[in-house]
């Protein structure tokens, strides 16, 4: 007979409804009001308008073992945030099972749990409290805890004096110290110095080997990948992939054409047409068949244009301006080739991008084709796309990496002659 498998999380079919514009009278005052302005709809044999139902999660359902540490993914509206609610019984769901084995500490946010009136040590105390341990328990942590978030110094301040950085830090090292067997963290590290993410990254890798649970809600891909090797994809409320994280950020990035998919395709009937190209299909595609549609900041890739040509020997010339979600222009290029034999029939041109030169976010395309340099066809956004972020030479910082570009240059160390100095 087989053991059962030894999990920790267990979340059975669980969905969530919210009812919009369905907030309703709260006393008979009210009641009486909305009848009266209700009565003329009613004489006219009108109905009232009936909430709408918003389905914030619907039918999710995943184990985690224990000792994993599972990261979660997804849009903004994807149903995380929900999901976090729901594990930590912030919010109940509207319908299935979530089951624990042992305590669960959550850290939703700077600050979540906290008292703004009551100091770091009592707060700490508190929390310890709440998760049931004793007093002696929570006394034997309570120095590593301060060491940990490095607030000795204001640990008898109210905390509603700290600073984000403070708050955070007090609230990661509460909830990593205190005996709990499962962390449900968001975004803790999008907070906070270089120190203070390393010491983060490492306690969890603790936490893990200790044979605590983990899971990891953040938009921080590099962070993602460097912690987590098993991810979980929500899209609508529902789970979408489940697997090793490289599979899984393949999947966001297969998400759709409304999505960072990088591929967009028209029907010949339905395609742009400008002179006598007929554009088929504009993608973004990495130079691996394995990883085709997984691009980081690391990674050449190629934007690929398809197109039909239905006419004789033209010039014909691709413009291309990239931008971020900023609007920022990056570049602004045209193809070399501007003179083509063109014969009758399907083509394909792509631009080649170096890695190591663009930034991780989305990108938005503009296409301008020319025909013997009149402009046939001008496309705003024909192409969005995204470059993920990379957990390399990053060196234990997980914070947002600022600027367009992202270039990887060489660094050279030399001695100089001492007449030089």
């Amino acid at each position: 007979m087989k053991n059962e498998r030894p999990w920790a999380i267990k979340v059975d079919d669980v969905t969530k409804r919210y009812r919009l514009g369905g907030a309703g009278p709260s006393n008979l005052r009210q009641t009486i009001a909305q009848g009266v302005e209700r009565l003329p709809q009613m004489l006219r044999g009108e109905r009232p308008p009936r909430p709408e139902d918003f389905w914030a999660l619907q039918g999710v359902s995943f184990e985690v073992t224990r000792g994993e540490i599972v990261g979660v993914i997804g849009k903004n509206g994807a149903g995380k945030s929900t999901l976090l609610k729901i594990l930590s019984q912030i919010t109940e769901p509207t319908s299935g099972e979530i089951r624990f084995r042992g305590h669960v500490g959550s850290l939703l946010e700077v600050g979540t749990g906290f008292h703004p009136e009551l100091s770091g040590r009592d707060n700490i105390f508190l929390n310890g409290a709440i998760l049931g341990m004793r007093r002696q328990q929570i006394a034997q942590r309570f120095d590593e805890i301060v060491e940990f978030a490095e607030v000795a110094a204001f640990i008898d301040t109210p905390v509603k004096r700290y600073s984000s950085g403070m708050y955070t830090r007090l609230a990661f090292a509460v909830a990593a110290h205190l005996e709990t067997d499962i962390l449900l963290i968001d975004e803790v590290l999008a907070v906070g110095d270089v120190g203070f993410q390393q010491k983060c990254l490492a306690r969890m890798g603790e936490m893990a080997h200790d044979g605590r649970t983990v899971l990891f809600v953040s938009h921080n891909i590099a962070a993602i990948q460097s912690l987590c090797p098993r991810s979980i994809l929500l899209q609508g409320g529902k789970v979408t992939a489940d697997g090793r994280t490289h599979d899984v950020l393949s999947a966001y990035l297969r998400a759709g054409a409304d999505g960072p998919s990088g591929m967009r395709r028209w029907d010949p009937d339905k395609a742009p047409v400008g002179g006598s190209a007929r554009l088929l299909a504009v993608q973004a595609l990495s130079f691996s068949e394995e990883r085709s549609r997984l691009i980081d900041v690391n990674t050449p890739f190629r934007i690929a244009f398809d197109y039909e040509w239905t006419g004789g020997p033209q010039r014909l010339r691709f413009d291309m301006r990239l931008t971020n979600r900023d609007g920022v222009i990056v570049f602004d290029v045209s193809s070399h080739q501007s003179l083509w034999a063109q014969t009758p029939g399907r083509r394909r041109i792509s631009c080649h991008i170096p890695g190591e030169l663009l930034n991780a976010g989305e990108y938005r395309l503009h296409l301008t084709l020319r025909q013997d340099d009149e402009e046939v066809l001008d496309l705003h956004d024909v192409l969005v796309f995204e470059l993920l972020d990379s957990d390399r030479d990053r060196q234990g910082w997980y914070g947002e990496w600022e600027g367009v570009l992202r270039p990887h240059f060489e660094w050279r160390g030399e001695a100089m002659p001492l007449e030089v100095i």
